[in-house]
């Protein structure tokens, strides 16, 4: 159970992974103090996510910081990492939990998934380490494009000697997105590819799991 924040969408957050977004944002409902406490004790908090939700992040830190402290919830920052740099260090303590995308290890690769080069979400994915800060790193499996092996266990050496990984999220592909990319007349290159089916997402969380890693 979860509040959730939709930011501007972005190429440098979604890339052509199938699963952007396509929203200029959400209206919040108000909730009365024990709805809020209700939350709580079902373990739920506030997700920033988008797009990218660092593109403001002045905003995006006032909300963290009022979620977690005038609210007391669990807070988390769904993030391509691109943009990590924005991020203060007061807005990182007010997170409790980062959710990070890692497209590819290939910077090639990455570069034409995104649009964008890589280094930075590696750099930013480096400061949360030693900021001992927990992540779970979110990985999208396009057949054809991000289910080498090589890729994968590329990603998965990487994730496991940051020391802070608590989960990796295998996500197969899908087009869901495709219209909310037609209606803000991007080109969302990824349309027929197919969604990955049998055993290929097992596999991919088997190549994470050989790294130490828990793989969902």
């Amino acid at each position: 159970m979860e509040y959730w924040i939709v930011a501007w969408p972005s190429r440098a957050a979604t890339g052509n992974c199938g699963c952007g977004t396509g929203y200029r944002g959400r209206p919040l409902r108000r909730h009365s103090a024990a709805r809020l406490a209700q939350k709580r004790a079902a373990g739920g908090g506030a997700t920033l996510s988008g797009g990218e939700p660092l593109l403001q992040p002045v905003f995006a830190g006032e909300l963290l910081h009022r979620f977690k402290h005038e609210l007391g919830l669990h807070t988390a920052l769904d993030t391509s990492g691109y943009l990590g740099a924005r991020a203060t260090d007061a807005l990182l303590r007010d997170t409790d939990l980062v959710l990070l995308d890692i497209k590819s290890w290939r910077p090639a690769l990455y570069q034409r998934f995104t649009g964008r080069h890589m280094r930075p979400t590696l750099d930013f994915a480096r400061r949360l380490a030693r900021l001992d800060k927990e992540v779970w790193v979110r990985y999208v499996l396009v057949p054809g494009l991000t289910d080498d092996p090589a890729d994968i266990e590329g990603v998965a050496s990487f994730a496991a000697s940051l020391g802070n990984v608590s989960r990796v999220d295998v996500l197969p592909s899908h087009e869901l997105g495709a219209s909310k990319w037609d209606r803000l007349g991007l080109d969302f290159t990824l349309r027929d590819t197919p969604a990955p089916t049998g055993p290929e997402v097992p596999k991919a969380r088997e190549a994470f799991e050989g790294f130490g890693l828990t793989a969902v």
